[in-house]
Protein backbone atom coordinates (compact mmCIF):
# COMPACT_ATOMS: atom_id res chain seq x y z
CA UNK A 1 0.00 0.00 0.00
CA UNK A 2 1.45 3.33 -0.93
CA UNK A 3 0.35 5.66 1.40
CA UNK A 4 -0.33 9.19 -0.85
CA UNK A 5 -2.21 6.98 -3.32
CA UNK A 6 -4.42 5.99 -0.14
CA UNK A 7 -4.45 9.97 0.89
CA UNK A 8 -6.19 10.50 -2.50
CA UNK A 9 -8.66 7.36 -2.43
CA UNK A 10 -9.50 8.48 0.62
CA UNK A 11 -9.94 12.26 0.02
CA UNK A 12 -12.42 10.72 -2.84
CA UNK A 13 -14.40 8.60 -1.09
CA UNK A 14 -14.99 11.37 1.70
CA UNK A 15 -15.54 14.11 -0.98
CA UNK A 16 -18.04 12.10 -3.01
CA UNK A 17 -19.63 10.42 0.27
CA UNK A 18 -20.47 14.05 1.41
CA UNK A 19 -21.16 15.54 -1.78
CA UNK A 20 -23.89 12.43 -2.69
CA UNK A 21 -25.34 12.83 1.00
CA UNK A 22 -25.93 16.47 0.55
CA UNK A 23 -27.38 15.93 -2.97
CA UNK A 24 -29.89 13.45 -1.77
CA UNK A 25 -31.01 15.43 1.06
CA UNK A 26 -31.88 18.06 -1.49
CA UNK A 27 -33.69 15.96 -3.25
CA UNK A 28 -31.39 15.28 -6.45
CA UNK A 29 -31.74 11.81 -8.48
CA UNK A 30 -28.53 9.97 -9.02
CA UNK A 31 -26.69 11.33 -11.79
CA UNK A 32 -22.63 12.03 -13.31
CA UNK A 33 -22.50 14.60 -10.31
CA UNK A 34 -23.18 11.63 -7.60
CA UNK A 35 -21.86 8.56 -9.06
CA UNK A 36 -18.65 9.82 -10.82
CA UNK A 37 -16.64 10.24 -7.64
CA UNK A 38 -18.20 6.50 -6.69
CA UNK A 39 -16.66 5.49 -10.18
CA UNK A 40 -13.10 6.77 -9.19
CA UNK A 41 -13.52 5.00 -5.64
CA UNK A 42 -13.99 1.71 -7.19
CA UNK A 43 -11.35 2.87 -9.76
CA UNK A 44 -9.02 3.40 -6.99
CA UNK A 45 -9.53 -0.13 -5.12
CA UNK A 46 -8.58 -1.60 -8.01
CA UNK A 47 -5.74 0.13 -8.92
CA UNK A 48 -4.55 -0.46 -4.92
CA UNK A 49 -5.21 -4.25 -5.18
CA UNK A 50 -2.45 -3.98 -8.07
CA UNK A 51 -0.35 -2.12 -6.35
CA UNK A 52 -0.15 -4.14 -3.08
CA UNK A 53 0.29 -7.42 -5.06
CA UNK A 54 3.05 -5.52 -6.78
CA UNK A 55 4.51 -4.48 -3.21
CA UNK A 56 3.80 -8.20 -1.67
CA UNK A 57 5.58 -9.92 -4.84
CA UNK A 58 8.71 -7.41 -4.57
CA UNK A 59 9.22 -8.95 -0.89
CA UNK A 60 7.62 -6.45 1.42
CA UNK A 61 5.16 -7.54 4.06
CA UNK A 62 2.64 -5.95 5.84
CA UNK A 63 2.71 -5.11 9.22
CA UNK A 64 -0.78 -6.68 9.43
CA UNK A 65 -2.77 -9.77 8.35
CA UNK A 66 -2.90 -9.80 4.41
CA UNK A 67 -5.80 -11.97 4.37
CA UNK A 68 -7.63 -9.43 6.59
CA UNK A 69 -6.51 -6.76 4.11
CA UNK A 70 -7.94 -8.06 1.41
CA UNK A 71 -11.07 -8.97 3.06
CA UNK A 72 -11.72 -4.96 3.58
CA UNK A 73 -10.80 -4.49 -0.10
CA UNK A 74 -13.14 -7.42 -1.38
CA UNK A 75 -16.03 -6.13 1.06
CA UNK A 76 -15.04 -2.84 -0.15
CA UNK A 77 -16.01 -3.07 -3.75
CA UNK A 78 -18.89 -5.23 -3.14
CA UNK A 79 -19.98 -2.46 -1.44
CA UNK A 80 -19.30 0.23 -3.78
CA UNK A 81 -20.25 -1.44 -6.97
CA UNK A 82 -23.72 -2.59 -5.30
CA UNK A 83 -24.69 0.96 -4.18
CA UNK A 84 -23.63 2.10 -8.21
CA UNK A 85 -25.76 -0.71 -9.71
CA UNK A 86 -28.71 -0.02 -7.08
CA UNK A 87 -28.71 3.34 -7.84
CA UNK A 88 -28.80 2.80 -11.45
CA UNK A 89 -32.12 0.16 -10.80
CA UNK A 90 -33.93 2.11 -8.61
CA UNK A 91 -33.37 6.33 -9.70
CA UNK A 92 -35.05 7.65 -6.67
CA UNK A 93 -33.22 10.33 -3.97
CA UNK A 94 -32.72 7.83 -1.57
CA UNK A 95 -30.40 6.15 -4.58
CA UNK A 96 -27.89 9.10 -4.20
CA UNK A 97 -27.82 8.60 -0.33
CA UNK A 98 -26.96 5.31 -0.72
CA UNK A 99 -23.94 6.17 -2.89
CA UNK A 100 -23.21 8.99 -0.11
CA UNK A 101 -23.35 6.37 2.46
CA UNK A 102 -21.45 3.70 0.39
CA UNK A 103 -18.78 6.00 -0.23
CA UNK A 104 -18.45 6.81 3.39
CA UNK A 105 -18.23 3.37 4.25
CA UNK A 106 -15.38 2.89 1.94
CA UNK A 107 -13.39 5.63 3.44
CA UNK A 108 -14.15 3.98 6.92
CA UNK A 109 -12.37 0.41 4.97
CA UNK A 110 -10.01 2.55 3.04
CA UNK A 111 -8.82 3.88 7.04
CA UNK A 112 -9.31 0.08 8.31
CA UNK A 113 -6.72 -1.13 5.30
CA UNK A 114 -4.25 1.65 6.05
CA UNK A 115 -4.16 0.56 9.58
CA UNK A 116 -3.79 -3.37 8.65
CA UNK A 117 -0.94 -2.43 6.82
CA UNK A 118 1.20 0.35 8.39
CA UNK A 119 0.28 -0.76 12.13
Amino acid sequence: MISWFYQGAEFIAIAGGVLALVLGLIGRLPSLVSLSPLALTVVALLVQAFITIGVLASGQAAKGDVIEFYGYLITALVVAVGAGLWSLAERSKFSTIIIGAANLTVAIMLLRMWQIWFH
